[in-house]
C-alpha cells in the first residue's frame, strides 16, 4: 500500500513537528527530578519500543534492513544521524533543566540559517532576490541576538549545527520516516538501556506512577515530531524547511520569558524582531501556491 504525499501535506507535517518541538520545554521541565542523562536514556529506549511496535502492527517487511541499512554505503550515514540527534537531545534537555531555554531557542533561530547555507552549498538550491533579502535580515537579527548573549552561545551553536547536519542526513536518506527513526533509536538503545538498568533504584522511574508514565511518554513525545520532520525533510526545499523552523524557537522563547521567568536583553528583542521580519519575507518569496508532484512513501 502506498500513499501519495503532496508538497502541502509535507508542509503541514513540518509545521506540526515544529509546533510540537516548540511546546516541548514544559514537558521536559516536569521531568526535572530525573537528570538530563536519565531523561535522554528514556527518550531513546521508549522511542525505539514505540516505533518497533508501530512497524510490527503495520506488518512491515524487514528486507530493507539488509538492503538499506547493513551496507558499507549507508551504515556510516545512519550512525552519524544517530550520533547527531543524540547530541542534540542531550544538550537541549540540559538547557531546559538548567534555565537556558532562551539560549536553546537562540540555537534554533540560528539553525535555519545553517539549513539555508547547506541548501545552497550541498543541494544547489537557488535563492531569489526576495529570499536573499529575507535571509540577510534574519542573519542580521541573529548577529544582534548573539552579540548580547555570548555566555550561553555554546548551547545555541551546538543545537544549531547538530540539527542542521541531522537534516542533511535525513534529506539524503532512502529510508521511510518510521524506518529511519527505528534505526537511529536502535543504534542509541545499546548505550541507553544498560545505563537505565545500572541506574535502577537511583533513578526516577518507578518512584511514582505519574513520573513513570511521563518517562514512558517521552518516547512518543520524541518520536512523533521526528516522524513528522522525517516525512517533510525529503519533500521540501531545505531553505523552506529551515525558515519554517522559526515556529519552534519563537514558542520556546515566549515560554522561556513567561513560564520559566528568564531575563532577556534589549538586544535580544531587537534581533528577534529582525528574525521574524526576515522570516516572513523569506517565506513569502519562497513558498509558492503551485503543487509539486506527489511523492509516494510505503506505509
Amino acid at each position: 500500500m502506498v500513499s501519495p504525499i503532496s508538497r502541502n501535506q509535507a508542509l503541514g507535517a513540518a509545521i506540526a513537528a515544529y509546533l510540537l518541538w516548540g511546546f516541548l520545554p514544559p514537558f521536559l521541565a516536569a521531568l526535572k527530578p530525573a537528570t538530563p542523562l536519565e531523561i535522554l536514556a528514556h527518550r531513546i529506549v521508549w522511542s525505539f519500543a514505540l516505533v518497533l511496535l508501530v512497524l510490527v502492527c503495520l506488518r512491515s517487511r524487514w528486507d530493507w534492513l539488509r538492503t538499506q541499512v547493513f551496507t558499507r554505503r549507508t551504515w556510516p550515514t545512519l550512525v552519524a544521524a544517530a550520533a547527531l540527534i543524540g547530541t542534540n537531545w542531550m544538550v537541549y534537555i540540559w538547557a531546559v533543566n538548567n534555565q537556558h531555554v532562551v539560549e536553546a531557542s537562540l540555537g534554533y533561530f540560528i539553525n535555519p540559517l545553517v539549513n539555508v547555507l547547506f541548501g545552497v552549498l550541498l543541494f544547489k538550491e537557488r535563492l531569489g532576490v526576495g529570499a536573499r533579502v529575507g535571509g540577510a535580515i534574519v542573519l542580521l537579527g541573529v548577529v544582534v541576538i548573539s552579540a548580547g548573549n555570548w555566555q550561553g552561545l555554546w548551547v545555541s551553536l551546538t543545537l544549531a549545527c547538530s540539527f542542521g547536519l541531522y537534516g542533511v542526513v535525513k534529506k539524503r536518506s532512502t529510508l521511510t520516516a518510521l524506518q529511519g527513526l527505528l534505526v537511529e533509536s536502535a543504534f542509541l538503545t545499546p548505550l541507553a538501556l544498560p545505563y537505565l538498568l545500572w541506574l535502577g533504584p537511583q533513578g526516577q522511574f518507578g518512584t511514582s506512577i505519574g513520573m513513570s508514565v511521563m518517562l514512558i511518554a517521552a518516547g512518543a513525545v520524541t518520536a512523533i515530531p521526528l516522524w513528522f520532520f522525517a516525512v517533510a525533510a525529503p519533500r521540501l526545499q531545505f531553505g523552506v524547511l529551515g525558515v519554517l523552523q522559526y515556529l519552534a524557537p519563537s514558542i520556546q522563547f515566549i515560554l522561556g520569558i513567561t513560564i520559566f521567568g528568564e531575563q532577556v536583553t534589549a538586544s535580544y528583542w531587537i534581533g528577534l524582531i529582525g528574525v521574524w521580519i526576515g522570516s516572513v519575507i523569506y517565506l513569502a518569496m519562497t513558498i509558492r501556491d503551485h503543487e509539486e508532484p506527489a511523492v509516494e512513501e510505503p506505509c
